[in-house]
């Protein structure tokens, strides 16, 4: 069956994360449509900023495409969080004390805790998450309250850190909006965000980054941690090669 051009876009951006670059004569082949076809959906991302077309075919290009609003962002590559939480999930003990922070893949974490009735404490900053786990389940749940940020529906900044301060975290999940592997930092965009972000960091015995492929070439910018303050990312499938390499030269679990 013939994809959407939306559905063939995704997978290109997709197949760009994992492997660098993209050449036209194979996506062509692989999505059974014309060259010209694909021509076409390399300039329209590449004119939305999510590609940098280059002699037949295209390569990653490092942009901020992170600033829609939380409600937008959750309803963008769906599968990829969902296959996120899942592996996350697995990082949870029961019994535990964690902390899942402003994050789109953790509203999907959050669900599987549900569904799984996991019995674990959970402190969270985040509305839609508080809201999930707000359903008759066996989840423990604490929301950290403070300032809210309507734009991440979310609490942060001094007051949001006071509270959260007063507890130690068995793991905390913490989102990101890029990752540069090359400079060793880990991004965000507001400040209040990053230290509230930070001050979880600091907080927690186990940290595990949440991070789709297309955030290694994606930017922020207040860079909230580095990469080895993680014990491990968590993403939904293999990035390329030398993105992998330089993960695992920060004695980071790439899961």
């Amino acid at each position: 069956m013939q994809m959407f051009v939306q559905e063939r876009q995704e997978a290109i951006l997709s197949l760009l994360a994992q492997n660098g670059k993209v050449l036209v004569k194979e996506l062509s082949e692989q999505f059974q449509v014309t060259e010209d076809c694909i021509r076409k959906d390399l300039a329209s991302l590449e004119k939305r900023g999510l590609l940098k077309r280059a002699y037949g075919g295209a390569v990653i290009s490092r942009v901020n495409t992170h600033q829609g609003f939380v409600a937008q962002r959750s309803e963008i590559g769906v599968a990829a969080k969902q296959q996120i939480a899942e592996k996350a999930l697995r990082l949870i003990r029961d019994g535990e004390v964690i902390f899942l922070d402003i994050s789109t893949s953790n509203i999907e974490l959050a669900k599987l805790l549900v569904r799984d009735n996991r019995r674990v404490s959970v402190f969270t900053n985040m509305v839609q998450v508080m809201q999930v786990l707000s359903t008759p389940c066996a989840v423990d749940l604490t929301f950290i309250g403070g300032v809210l940020n309507r734009k991440n529906n979310g609490f942060v900044g001094s007051m949001s850190i006071d509270i959260l301060s007063h507890m130690r975290y068995d793991a905390a999940f913490l989102g990101t909006v890029g990752v540069d592997v090359y400079e060793n930092a880990v991004f965000t965009y507001m400040p209040e965000d990053g230290f509230t972000k930070k001050a979880v960091v600091g907080l927690s015995r186990r940290c595990y980054l949440l991070s789709e492929n297309s955030k290694f070439r994606a930017d922020g910018n207040f860079q909230y941690a580095t990469l080895d303050d993680f014990q491990g990312i968590v993403t939904e499938g293999a990035p390329t090669k030398e993105i992998k390499e330089k993960l695992e030269s920060y004695q980071l679990e790439l899961i």
